[in-house]
């Protein structure tokens, strides 16, 4: 039995679809999985060949990243919805990459767009097998925000060109090549080119507002080849995508330049972490939608396959789209099948359809790219990470304007971005909240900075630390402790709520036992209530549950405040009667807990 359990974890790690084979058996699954393909097919083929663009490759060349990459996502990932092919972020990033090396060496720019895939998916790949997808996070949301936002912004303005019908050389900064773009256009404007471009935007613009069922982008495509093929707009000097190679890609492995490598590494982890954080973040609003099963290693590793077959098939890095996504499983994609039924779609278009591609005019392709990218364009979620923690907005902010900034370098404002965030988290964790607690009229232990009218006992200092006890604020929790012990000369006892601690370092350990002798010497008794087990563990492995006292710590506030009343017999308070911290509740638990404190330690040590 264990053995076929282990043979069944080993099938799902290599083929995740295999249990999906069965379900095909079911007519009804095979009819929408097969329609839900052929649609996403419909606006993959085109939008391809417009992202392929994007990247500075030549259209055919998103048609070769359209064939393979499906399937093997399909296969080898654990989302059954997530259409994985060109999208607009990873084409500009891989621009972006290409760059450089396309002004030292531009016979070799293709070469390098397919090294470039292989690279991205041996780190997913890599990043998948070792379990290590947690790093995704480290992009957190608000440097996924402000890249997106300006990203988007690029994107749009970068086709700005095709729908002029003007050509100017590229400016060391994205923006100078956006005015010189302007001026070229005030000057020399195509006009038929952008009649082509105005007219293509308005018609999915239009069919978008009024036909949202239909195949918008497919639409646009067909229209406008006709208008060009018809009209003799390549006659009149309107870029068309011409010639596009009839046939599949044959399997072709790009010379492993070590130059090439080092100069593009840094760029292929970053278009790894942005495209996954892409596709994972569409898998997971999918499978939340199904109730399905998402593995985010095996995720990563179909990713990575994709990127890899790719590369090896003359395509160029790819990832998971959220409008092809959103097209596949409101076309009802139950499985993987439907992306597998894309490929093909677009493996027939490759090996029977490209003449009929020859007219297809390039301001066609830069109408659907800045359609595409125009909802990437959001302020709100900049506005609610700014509401939500200024630190984040300041980081979503930042991560926009130098990504703006810095363009081409889009590497820069991200990596920028995931600096500021850590720095901020470090700075948030360094100074968390330390509040001295006080009884509330509803029996809840409340902060004395936000209700200063509550009363105080002179003997018994509550005190809530709300962070894990670490190197980087453990100086801090030290001199808040002891500013504590100074302002309440006549306190005889100290009570640490550590709910909020969740984990305690050998800093954090040192730091407390010597407040603990500190305090002991000054007859001060230092008690700990709700520790979690990771925070008992720590002292016990340490020593630290001796020196501080075994008896010394609770399982609730009540108990702690119980013990400290008894050791005190206080007549300033009428024997405790009157105590600011005691109500009603808390005296019963007080006569039905005294003597029995022992239990509190054997509950938290379990």
């Amino acid at each position: 039995m264990k053995l076929l359990e282990s043979f069944k974890r080993i099938r799902y790690m290599l083929i995740p679809t295999f249990d999906q084979i069965h379900e095909l058996r079911d007519m009804e699954t095979f009819k929408v999985d097969l329609l839900a393909g052929l649609t996403v097919a419909l606006v993959l083929v085109p939008q391809s060949m417009a992202y392929a663009q994007l990247a500075g490759l030549p259209a055919y060349y998103g048609l070769y990243a359209s064939f393979l990459p499906p399937m093997v996502a399909a296969i080898f990932g654990s989302s059954r919805q997530l259409a994985t092919g060109p999208v607009a972020v990873v084409s500009l990033m891989t621009a972006a990459a290409l760059g450089p090396i396309a002004t030292a060496n531009p016979d070799g720019f293709l070469v390098y767009a397919t090294l470039l895939a292989i690279l991205v998916g041996v780190f997913q790949i890599s990043l998948g097998l070792l379990r290590l997808g947690v790093l995704v996070d480290f992009l957190s949301h608000p440097v996924v925000v402000g890249f997106t936002n300006a990203g988007a912004i690029i994107i749009g303005t970068s086709q700005l060109g095709k729908v002029f019908g003007v050509s100017v050389e590229k400016a060391e900064r994205h923006y100078n090549t956006v005015f010189n773009t302007f001026q070229a256009a005030i000057d020399h404007m195509h006009w038929p080119t952008f009649a082509m471009a105005v007219f293509s935007i308005t018609l999915i613009f239009a069919l978008k507002r009024w036909r949202p069922a239909w195949p918008n982008v497919l639409i646009a495509v067909v229209v406008t080849i006709l208008i060009s093929k018809y009209s003799g707009y390549a006659e009149l000097g309107g870029a068309v995508v011409g010639e596009v190679p009839r046939g599949l890609p044959g399997i072709s492995f790009p010379s492993f330049d070590l130059d090439a490598i080092l100069q593009l590494a840094t760029s292929a982890v970053v278009i790894a972490l942005i495209g996954f954080m892409e596709a994972i973040s569409i898998a997971k609003a999918m499978a939340a939608r199904t109730r399905q099963r998402l593995d985010v290693n095996q995720e990563l590793v179909g990713q990575g396959l994709a990127n890899i077959a790719s590369g090896l098939f003359s395509g160029y890095a790819v990832s998971g789209s959220f409008s092809r996504s959103a097209v596949n499983i409101d076309a009802g994609a139950r499985t993987g099948f439907s992306s597998i039924v894309t490929g093909i779609i677009v493996a027939i278009t490759l090996l029977f359809l490209t003449p009929l591609l020859y007219h297809l005019p390039q301001a066609t392709l830069a109408a659907i790219i800045i359609m595409a990218v125009i909802g990437l364009v959001k302020i709100d979620p900049i506005k609610h990470a700014w509401k939500a923690e200024k630190h984040d907005g300041i980081v979503a902010v930042t991560t926009f304007v130098l990504t703006l900034l810095m363009a081409p370098h889009l590497d820069k404002g991200i990596l920028v971005g995931v600096v500021l965030s850590m720095v901020f988290f470090i700075y948030r964790t360094m100074r968390p909240r330390f509040a001295i607690l006080s009884r509330f009229h509803d029996a809840t232990f409340r902060d004395l900075e936000v209700h200063p009218e509550l009363n105080t006992c002179n003997n018994i200092v509550l005190i809530r630390f709300d962070m894990s006890l670490y190197y980087a604020n453990a100086g801090y929790f030290e001199n808040k402790m002891l500013s504590v012990f100074a302002d309440h000369q006549d306190a005889r006892f100290i009570i640490l709520d550590a709910e909020g601690i969740n984990t305690m370092d050998a800093t954090g350990e040192m730091v407390l036992s010597q407040l603990c002798e500190r305090f002991k010497v000054a007859g001060v008794i230092l008690l700990i209530a709700r520790m979690k087990r990771p925070f008992m563990q720590n002292l016990h492995k340490t020593g630290g549950i001796r020196l501080i006292g075994e008896d010394h710590f609770f399982s609730r506030l009540s108990h702690a405040l119980a013990y400290a009343w008894t050791e005190i017999e206080c007549d300033a308070c009428d024997n405790g009667k009157q105590c600011p911290y005691r109500t009603s509740v808390a005296k019963k638990q007080h006569e039905e807990r005294e003597g029995d404190f022992d239990k509190d330690l054997e509950h938290v040590t379990l």
